[in-house]
């Protein structure tokens, strides 16, 4: 997992899509998740409660900018904003490359640019589905006590290798509460996205075993402001907090489901010992 790897899973751009459902139907189901009223809705795209409703019960179709107004007010990912296009009778507005397209290329040499400048700290570049598709050099040491091997060969998920009992579970100090963490950000992500194959991995992490070797570890000062992944590296207790970086404002399908997750040493001695890593690497 070195510096400057791209992982190769198949992405196949999602051309394939067919129109099962109503774009009224489409709208109306992304108002209620977003749980605003037609009024609210209406009242945020410029337009009637009377034509938001025409809308939504297929009386009236709607134009392509509409389904683009619409789709910005309720921040309806660019996926399904081409599901809404395409059952509206249009074409995908938005294109989905792959990630090894040349057209990408500047956007991916950005992400490993970011993935290499955070070292001696462990990033990674995720998809939609936390599926790693880049990382730093900082990530292996991390993962040489993961037990079955099969969870490392590509395509990796992150949060099935982050809490499947033979994977870096039985090294995580503090799993419960990380595993609280991790199934509520999925179940967010869920809810954002309607990402079903997200559903099934959320059912899957949720049902693994919890194996406590112990009492749960007292609060470290990270936990005070934000949950912190503590991790047991050999004899070392390393403690982390994370950011996660997306691109502004992308035009293209698969950029804007990229994400670039960092992790920061949360005190001193997880810092120095990430630098004992690089100088040993160097």
């Amino acid at each position: 997992m070195g510096a400057g790897r791209l992982y190769s899973h198949p992405m196949k751009p999602d051309i394939t899509m067919v129109a099962q459902t109503s774009a009224g139907a489409l709208i109306r189901e992304w108002r209620q998740r977003r749980r605003m009223s037609q009024l609210h809705l209406a009242l945020e795209a410029g337009i009637s409660q009377r034509h938001l409703s025409f809308l939504e019960s297929g009386r009236s179709n709607p134009s392509r900018d509409m389904v683009l107004l619409l789709s910005e007010s309720l921040s309806i990912p660019l996926r399904q904003r081409n599901r809404i296009l395409i059952a509206s009778g249009f074409a995908p507005g938005f294109s989905e490359r792959d990630l090894h397209d040349p057209e990408l290329k500047p956007a991916m040499d950005a992400v490993q640019i970011v993935l290499d400048g955070h070292a001696p700290n462990p990033a990674i570049a995720i998809d939609r589905h936390w599926t790693m598709v880049a990382a730093n050099q900082a990530i292996a040491p991390l993962l040489e006590g993961v037990s079955n091997k099969d969870l490392l060969k590509p395509p990796v998920n992150v949060l099935r290798l982050s809490l499947h009992p033979e994977g870096l579970a039985p090294n995580i100090v503090n799993l419960s509460g990380w595993r609280a963490h991790v199934l509520e950000r999925l179940r967010l992500l869920i809810d954002q996205s309607a990402d079903q194959q997200l559903t099934a991995l959320e059912k899957e992490l949720a049902a693994y075993p919890v194996r406590k070797t112990g009492p749960d570890p007292k609060p470290g000062a990270a936990d005070m402001i934000a949950v912190s992944l503590r991790l047991r590296l050999g004899g070392a207790e390393l403690s982390f907090i994370t950011t996660t970086t997306v691109f502004g404002t992308p035009l293209d399908v698969t950029l804007s489901e990229l994400a670039i997750e960092s992790f920061f040493p949360a005190d001193a001695a997880t810092a120095a010992f990430l630098r004992q890593l690089q100088s040993r690497g160097s």
